[in-house]
């Protein structure tokens, strides 16, 4: 099973990277791309899309160009397909909007069992300031700040001991600034599940820099929007 397949990788001793396709902005060339680099799985979906339908679409049309793992990043309910490998069932911890720590949920839950999706209950932390990314604005939620240390590690603790399999966290979509180094190394100290980090990695010393700090899986989206090529220099620091 593919799904299998992404959980060996996420909790590998060698850090994954994945690569994060907007269904707005769907390009095959980018699949091929990353195809032939060391790309470990897809994760497909987006915060706020044109067309809730298109998710189901791009995962059809990234099977018929690559054999990788598709795993939803669903930025809501409405953004699931029977298709893919699985989903990161996400909670945005760092928030406390009940809407986007529950309720979305409540309305999932059918239609992932009716599916018979795989799915990794993940703990979302967003983690930023100075940039609103759309993440903040679809769920009205703050970021925890970078500076607070303590409180995003008492977060992914809690996130662990809830039972959650994995943290995820992100920087926002669009973001120049990634999540640091520093801070993912502390995490890492903390707890016990694999880590991803997401968001602003631009550059392949970004990316290595996350890696040295422990991260499990590296994911890049925005950045390859704007230069598809860019990943072949990101993947050389999975190399």
């Amino acid at each position: 099973m593919k799904f299998n397949t992404f959980i060996n990788s996420l909790n590998s001793s060698k850090p994954s990277l994945a690569v994060l396709v907007d269904p707005d902005k769907f390009d095959p060339e980018l699949i091929k791309l990353a195809r032939k680099n060391k790309v470990s799985c897809f994760l497909v979906g987006g915060s706020r899309l044109k067309k809730s339908s298109s998710v189901p679409q791009t995962v059809s049309r990234i099977k018929k160009i690559s054999s990788l793992p598709v795993i939803l990043f669903p930025g809501d309910e409405t953004q699931l397909s029977k298709n893919a490998d699985g989903l990161l069932l996400l909670s945005l911890l760092s928030g406390r909007n009940p809407e986007y720590l529950i309720e979305k949920h409540l309305r999932a839950a059918p239609i992932i069992k009716k599916m018979k999706l795989n799915y990794l209950p993940t703990a979302y932390l967003l983690i930023g300031e100075g940039f609103k990314s759309t993440t903040q604005k679809i769920t009205k939620t703050e970021p925890l700040s970078p500076s607070d240390v303590g409180k995003i590690i008492i977060t992914s603790l809690a996130g662990e001991q809830l039972g959650f399999k994995a943290i995820y966290l992100e920087a926002g979509s669009g973001t120049k600034k990634s999540i640091s180094a520093a801070l993912v190394k502390k995490v890492k100290q903390n707890v016990s599940i694999p880590v991803i980090a997401g968001g602003g990695i631009d550059t392949r010393e970004k990316a290595e820099a996350l890696i040295k700090a422990g991260a499990n899986m590296v994911v890049v989206g925005n950045a390859l929007e704007n230069n598809i090529h860019l990943i072949n220099e990101i993947s050389k620091a999975f190399k």
